[in-house]
Parts: structure tokens; C-alpha cells; sequence
């Protein structure tokens, strides 16, 4: 029954993962930054001095200062998405799938310019009276009440999408395959489960704190987990510098031809590079809205030109890198490992006891995403049945951590990209929809900037 009901999950997602959504997000993207006539591009110094606090005023609504905002995003996007989902990309859709990561990633800057600042500009209050952002809201304060069934839509798809289960599941993995199988102790549901359960009462911990002790805590493991994690991958990069071209070379011709693939298709590589795109950075399917609306600012534009950054850090920067890790060490051709294993491999070919650090990494990695995700699924979940209601959530999310832990990986990550597809439609169609607001908006935010008015 579980094994008809698993496939019935992977054959639906590749089902939705076609054409319609390759051209929303792609498309969608494109339109974009055309709109934008690429003005954030131009301002990513201003951005980092937004997020250095040089313009955080304490006084103006919202929760989280604009650089807790983007931690907290950065938590739900760098995540297992770039050490795992990486690795999936490659070893499903060959070499050539990281190009369309970064075609993605690219028209994703704009996408998430338009949608966080929309997050701002057109902010809610939940049945409590608390000030909050997101595509719910967006779509029912800028369209109207009219369309809340599309916001409704959209929560419900997203308390799905954001459940940590892909996390905890390679977590699990991780952790079981480098300490546990090399002393005898194999994979069984009851090795998964106790793994599973000590992960559940970390997330518990920090989690059911609300959202300022997830913004603390985010705020000081993100930069700790980046910074280690790329010491740690350009080491392996570097090792083998004259890999490096070719490497990148390889990246550049399978991306048209799909010769890495075995019965690969160009087709068949462009909508693995976006669905791992998605699963990576998250332009267009509506989480990251939901961290920056919460941002202390009366500056929509201001928290877009922030939230852009994302993806630049996300996909260009960390998921190149384990790219390049995987195919320079080769591991990807004579492996038939899968997920966060065969980067631990790869780790384990060039850095002594390379593995063991790679689990530091994935304990951050993880875990980060893991405290993030309850935080966006509680909202959806106020939005949809009240703010009194929306702990409940996050004791689901610390029980599912558990099922998580013990579920199979191809079947979890069908289901998240099931979940992420049917988010995109409404967060996009609405972002369109509204996109001649945010740029009238950033028009006068840039005027006002060049002005030296702030």
C-alpha cells in the first residue's frame, strides 16, 4: 500500500513538473526582469548596506531586522537543497542541470525582488492583530477579497511544502551512513526512528520559541554553516585545479546535449535544473515572501532589493560549488550512491575524515532549514484557520519529523516538488498580476535614493 501510494507521488509530481510550470517560473522570471528594466542589479551595494543595518529603524512595523529577514529566508533556502539536491540534480539530469540551476537562479533575483517587495507593500494583519507578509496576504490586500480562494490555495499547498521532511531524512541519512554503518549497524526503520526523534527535540526547542528566537538563532548559524561549508568545498575545488575549466566545460556542453545522461533529453535536463533550482532558492514558490514581510520597514522596495540576494547566494555561489566538487572528484560517474551520500563521498576522496565535516555542514544545513520552515507553515496556517490555531502546527511539524526520518528520499522529494509546483501558481500569477505597482514603487524608491533623501 505505501509502496503504490509512493509511486502514486512520484508520477504525479512529474506529472506537474511540465510545461505550464517551466514556463511560469521561467517565463514568469523573464517578465521580470524586463519590467524591472534590471534597476536591482544595479543597486546590490545598496543592498548589502541594507542588510549591514545602516537603514534599520526599530520604530517602523514589522518583526525581524532586514538582515534577521534574510537569514531566516536563507535558512529555508541553503539548505540540503545545495549539498543533496545538488547531487540529485547531477546524478538524474547529469552535468548540464546545474546550467539551468543558474538560468533559474538568475531570472529568480527578479522574481524575488518582485514578490518580497509586494510582501512588504501589501502587508495583513492575522485574527490576532499581528502585522504579517506573505503571497496570502499580497493576494488579498493588492487583488482584493475576491481572490482569497487563491490565497487559501496557496497556504494550504505551502503548510505541505514547508514540512522539514527532506531534511530530517537526509539528516538521517547522513548521520547513519557515516557513524553507524561502518560499525555494523545498518538501516532499520527503529535506527532511523531514535535518529529521527533526537532531531525532532532540537527543532522542538528552538521552534516553539515563535519567530524572534528562530530570527536569533538563524541570524548566528547561517554565516557559521556558509563559511565552513565553502572553506570546506573550495578545498576540494582547488585541489584539483586543473579540473576546474573542464569541469565547468562539461557543465556548458551537457546542457545541450544531455550526453552525461544515459537516455537524457534536453528537455528532460531543463526541467531538472528548475525543479532543483526551486527546491534550492524557492523564487516563485512563495516562502521566502513570507520571512521578508515580516522585515522592520516601511520600504517595500527596500526589503526586495534585500530578498534578491538570495538566490545569488543560494544557487550561483553554494550549489556551484558542490557542483563542482561532485564532478571534479568524479564521484557521480562510479558511485551509485544518491543524495547527501554521494557528496559525503566526494568529500571523503579529497579531505581527510572529509565526511565527518560534511556532517558538521549537514547539521547546520539542515537543522537551519528545519527551524525556518515551521515558522512559514504557521502562518499559512493562521491565515487559513486563525492565529490561536497556529502552534498546532509546529507540534506537527516535531511529530513528522520522526516519519520523515524513516521515509524513503525519492519519495519525499517528489512530494516537496508536487507541494512547490502547486505554490508557484498562485505566487506568481499574483506577482504579474500586481508587478506594475512594484515598479512604480521602485521608481520612486530610487529617485528618492539618488536624492540622498534617506
Amino acid at each position: 500500500m505505501f509502496e503504490k501510494f509512493g509511486e502514486l507521488i512520484i508520477t504525479a509530481s512529474d506529472f506537474v513538473w511540465g510545461a505550464p510550470v517551466l514556463i511560469l517560473l521561467l517565463g514568469g522570471g523573464f517578465y521580470f526582469l524586463l519590467v524591472s528594466r534590471l534597476a536591482p542589479v544595479k543597486y546590490i551595494g545598496h543592498a548589502i548596506q541594507i542588510i549591514r543595518g545602516k537603514y534599520d529603524n526599530p520604530e517602523e512595523a514589522g518583526q525581524l531586522k532586514h538582515y534577521q529577514a534574510l537569514a531566516t529566508a536563507l535558512a529555508g533556502t541553503v539548505g540540503m537543497g545545495n549539498i543533496s539536491g545538488v547531487a540529485v540534480a547531477i546524478t538524474t539530469g547529469g552535468p548540464g542541470a546545474m546550467f539551468w540551476m543558474w538560468i533559474s537562479a538568475l531570472l529568480g533575483v527578479s522574481t524575488k525582488f518582485f514578490t518580497c517587495s509586494l510582501a512588504v507593500m501589501y502587508r495583513g494583519k492575522d485574527s490576532a492583530g499581528e502585522i504579517q507578509g506573505g503571497p496570502m496576504y499580497f493576494i488579498t490586500e493588492g487583488l482584493g477579497q475576491k481572490w482569497k480562494p487563491m490565497a487559501v490555495f496557496f497556504s494550504v499547498m505551502a503548510m505541505f511544502g514547508v514540512l522539514p521532511l527532506f531534511q530530517a531524512n537526509q539528516l538521517t541519512q547522513v548521520i547513519r551512513d557515516v557513524f553507524l554503518v561502518p560499525i555494523g549497524i545498518n538501516r532499520s526503520l527503529m535506527t532511523d526512528g531514535i535518529i529521527g526523534l533526537g532531531i525532532a527535540i532540537i527543532v522542538g526547542i528552538v521552534v516553539l520559541g515563535g519567530v524572534k528566537r528562530i530570527g536569533n538563532v538563524t541570524g548566528k548559524m547561517v554565516p557559521i554553516m556558509v563559511v565552513v561549508y565553502i572553506v570546506s568545498v573550495l578545498y576540494i575545488i582547488f585541489s584539483h585545479a586543473s579540473q576546474i575549466i573542464p569541469s565547468f566545460r562539461l557543465i556548458f556542453e551537457d546542457a545541450f546535449t544531455g550526453k552525461a545522461v544515459l537516455g537524457g533529453s534536453l528537455g528532460a535536463i531543463i526541467i531538472t535544473g528548475v525543479r532543483r533550482a526551486a527546491f534550492s532558492n524557492e523564487a516563485g514558490m512563495g516562502t521566502a515572501p513570507m520571512a521578508h514581510g515580516a522585515a522592520k520597514t516601511n520600504e517595500p522596495i527596500r526589503e526586495g532589493l534585500v530578498a534578491m540576494l538570495g538566490p545569488i547566494i543560494d544557487t550561483i555561489i553554494v550549489c556551484t560549488m558542490t557542483a563542482l566538487a561532485i564532478i571534479i572528484t568524479g564521484v557521480w560517474t562510479h558511485s551509485s550512491s544518491d543524495g547527501i551520500t554521494l557528496t559525503a563521498e566526494a568529500f571523503d576522496d579529497i579531505i581527510p575524515f572529509g565526511s565527518y565535516l560534511l556532517v558538521v555542514c549537514v547539521i547546520f544545513f539542515s537543522l537551519s532549514t528545519m527551524f525556518a520552515f515551521p515558522y512559514y507553515g504557521s502562518k499559512c496556517l493562521s491565515f487559513v484557520a486563525g492565529a490561536q490555531y497556529q502552534h498546532w502546527y509546529h507540534y506537527v511539524v516535531v511529530v513528522l519529523i520522526v516519519v520523515g526520518a524513516m521515509s524513503q528520499m525519492t519519495v519525499i522529494i517528489s512530494f516537496f516538488d508536487f507541494a512547490f509546483a502547486l505554490m508557484a501558481f498562485p505566487t506568481m500569477i499574483s506577482a504579474i498580476l500586481l508587478s506594475g505597482k512594484v515598479r512604480v514603487a521602485a521608481a520612486d524608491y530610487f529617485r528618492r535614493y539618488k536624492k540622498g533623501e534617506f
